[in-house]
């Protein structure tokens, strides 16, 4: 009964989005909000001034693109912004970019279950984020303790927001399958096949600094070396230099390479 509740409210909430969206015009970044993308997010601390401008007109049109609610909380400015903020980093190096599979985002305050509840208790599986298929198609669910937290530690090498839009990325091409055939030239499908097993074999072997969770299958693994290659890029080249570099062909960004230009500014 729980879950046909759920699933009338999260279809009312489409619906609702889809029209919301087809009204509201791109606005102006609020003055007030650059201090706080500033402050929060470190990937556009290391932009230069051209590309900080170019970062919030994108954070823009995703917001009017995409309607955000909340369940049992209040949609806070630090929400939209770190939503944002997540859903243009990993699509930066592209002129342009619209989400056609995504209508709308629900944010929950804290970690969920299969179920979309917030019992944790039992054996139910403890969800920060997903992306919906089926009856939940074109929907995002976030954890908004595990959407800040992705932001507030940075050595980490995981940021849930960018993970669940990574996700969306690979499910582009009509897929989920660890093959963003929308940005992987077709000539680097095989050798990144390749390089994903080898490395899931050594996460699964504990022979890898990759997360354990990019061990669990080709889906995984690309949101998870994805979070890695946004958050620690530096680390990301030193460590595993060939899956930084297919990466960086995959996203069109070397962070690297763009951090020396902007120090010798």
């Amino acid at each position: 009964m729980i879950y046909f509740i759920l699933f009338v409210l999260l279809v009312a909430f489409a619906v609702y989005a889809y029209i919301q969206n087809k009204k509201r015009p791109v606005e102006n970044f609020p003055e007030a909000w650059k201090s706080i993308l500033s402050e929060k997010v470190y990937y556009y601390q290391e932009l230069s001034e051209t590309e900080k401008d170019r970062f919030r007109k994108r954070m823009m049109v995703f917001l009017s693109e995409v309607y955000i609610d909340t369940v049992n909380t209040k949609l806070e400015t630090l929400d939209k912004i770190l939503i944002a903020a997540s859903a243009v980093i990993p699509v930066f190096g592209f002129p342009e970019w619209h989400y056609n599979n995504l209508s709308g985002i629900i944010l929950y305050p804290n970690d969920f279950n299969d179920d979309l509840e917030f019992d944790q208790s039992g054996d139910a599986k403890i969800i920060s984020g997903l992306v919906g298929s089926g009856r939940f198609e074109k929907q995002m669910i976030l954890s908004r303790k595990a959407l800040y937290y992705g932001f507030e530690n940075d050595t980490d090498k995981a940021n849930t927001g960018v993970h669940e839009f990574v996700h969306l990325i690979d499910k582009m091409d009509g897929v989920t399958d660890g093959v963003p055939e929308r940005l992987l030239q077709r000539q680097y499908i095989a050798p990144w096949l390749k390089l994903i097993h080898q490395e899931m074999e050594a996460i699964n072997n504990n022979k890898s600094d990759i997360r354990k969770y990019g061990g669990t299958n080709q889906v995984e693994f690309l949101a998870v070396a994805s979070e890695y290659f946004f958050e620690r890029p530096d680390l990301f080249e030193k460590k595993h230099p060939d899956l930084y570099q297919m990466l960086s062909k995959c996203f069109q960004q070397n962070s690297v390479d763009s951090k020396t230009k902007n120090a010798d500014v």
